[in-house]
């Protein structure tokens, strides 16, 4: 029995020898790299106190999500010693890009700051002068008067593989040098406010501070910049998401010769082929990126691109999901020539336009209170013409009619609601309430059509199917 035991022990112990051998050794890339990675603070200095004084704690709503906490406390309640408190500090990382003192972090680490004071690992701090930020892409370029510093290499993010390991060094909470490592997860997500960036995702543990700091391969080369993490609660939950180094370096080119970035437009709001879409345009499968508007005086307008076209492929990369398009467009230089291939009715073309300059936009939202008007057609929905006003408030140009009430039935799974206003049905124009109704009685049965709407100033295309 005590042999059998013995084998046994020492069969765990080639095994697990085996594994070890197997793990990666990130020893001699720290301390190669580890140098080269700073930790950045900031100082914002305190505004006046307001005339009517301290402002007080707005109480957050009940119900209200983790994930959107932070969100509220930043635009209804202040942080300390954002009024008459004292000056504001922030920690983030970095890394030196070359020897003369340029060094990269997040646009949101270094946003706002009055001072930027960069710590080295050596324990020398340096002032650092903004050359230039994008918040589009969260990048930031920063340079301190130093010679000899060491920098770190820059490798492809294209040749990283998911799957392959990667390591993080930052100051996660203040904690300088922290290291971490995981594995690629995915390359080219698409976030939230991130429309430019396809960013990679990876597990290795990124906290609050990391953020500006390096991620690199196996190979000690940095392949993007750690700049976003997926949390409700703030702190690690396996999904963190890096910019990658092509994107990255692009921006740094440009502010180095003119001190800003630059972004190329087409000039359409876009959304994902669902599987009902798809089959209400008659697509085998999902794929491409879905026009649903295409803004006045736009490259997109002077190419002809038209709403219900989906884009296949840009400059013969092809698109599988909308997320796919922006940033090929973004990073395409200004006046360029390009060429997307579309699908629209069924028909392969293909259009050639010059890249814009994307520019700076806000939209409006309104709310526009639902009527009291019982549904009376196959939809299950009662609509009625926009007045002026209406028009103006939602961000309609023409045609279109608005939707007061939403019975149970195929408009309320579909998902339209009180407000939303429908502008085509299939491939019909809806200019008025006597089209709409024209247009709702000779809808196939069974069989899923594209919609049209606009909700809150954006257009979104919905897949409708009429049972009855």
């Amino acid at each position: 029995m005590l042999k059998k035991l013995g084998l046994c022990v020492f069969f765990v112990f080639l095994f697990n020898q085996d594994v070890l051998a197997q793990l990666p050794d990130f020893t001699e890339m720290v301390k190669v790299n580890g140098v080269a990675v700073v930790n950045i603070s900031t100082i914002q200095k305190a505004k006046p106190e307001p005339a009517e004084g301290p402002q007080k704690e707005v109480p957050m709503p009940e119900g209200m999500p983790p994930e959107m906490e932070e969100l509220f406390k930043h635009f209804f309640n202040n942080p300390d010693g954002a009024y008459g408190g004292g000056d504001t500090q922030s920690l983030g990382s970095g890394f030196v890009i070359s020897r003369d003192g340029y060094i990269l972090t997040n646009h949101h680490v270094v946003k706002d700051a009055d001072e930027i004071i960069v710590k080295f690992s050596d324990r020398r701090e340096m002032v650092a002068k903004l050359m230039g930020s994008d918040a589009r892409t969260d990048v930031a370029v920063l340079k301190v008067e130093a010679i000899d510093l060491p920098a770190v290499t820059i490798g492809d993010p294209k040749k990283l593989q998911v799957g392959e390991w990667v390591l993080a060094i930052g100051s996660p909470f203040g904690f300088e040098q922290s290291v971490t490592a995981g594995i690629v997860s995915a390359k080219g997500r698409s976030l939230p406010g991130g429309n430019y960036v396809p960013f990679i995702q990876t597990d290795v543990a990124i906290n609050p501070g990391n953020s500006g700091g390096p991620l690199f391969n196996m190979a000690g080369e940095v392949v993007g910049i750690n700049s976003q993490i997926y949390s409700r609660t703030g702190g690690f939950m396996g999904l963190s998401f890096a910019i990658p180094m092509d994107v990255v370096m692009n921006i740094v080119d440009q502010i180095k010769k003119s001190g800003k970035a630059a972004h190329g437009w087409l000039g359409v709001q876009i959304q994902d082929v669902t599987r009902e879409l798809a089959e209400s345009f008659g697509m085998k499968k999902p794929r491409g990126a879905l026009v649903s508007k295409v803004i006045p005086g736009s490259p997109a307008e002077k190419a002809e691109l038209q709403i219900g076209d989906i884009i296949t492929e840009f400059n013969d990369q092809p698109i599988e999901m909308s997320g796919d398009l922006p940033p090929m467009v973004g990073v395409t230089p200004i006046n360029d020539k390009a060429t997307l291939k579309i699908l629209r009715q069924g028909d392969e073309k293909t259009i050639t336009f010059n890249i814009g300059l994307l520019p700076e936009q806000v939209d409006k939202v309104a709310e526009i209170k639902a009527g009291k008007a019982k549904p009376t057609n196959r939809l299950g929905i009662s609509v009625t013409d926009l007045t002026d006003e209406e028009r103006e408030a939602l961000q309609v140009i023409k045609g279109g009619v608005l939707v007061q009430n939403v019975a149970n039935g195929a408009a309320k799974t579909a998902g339209i609601q009180p407000g939303d206003v429908i502008l085509r049905i299939h491939n019909d124009v809806i200019r008025d309430v006597a089209d709409f109704e024209k247009t709702v009685k000779n809808l196939p049965v069974g069989k899923s059509v594209a919609l049209l709407i606009q909700r809150r100033g954006s257009p979104a295309f919905l897949a409708l199917k009429v049972d009855k």
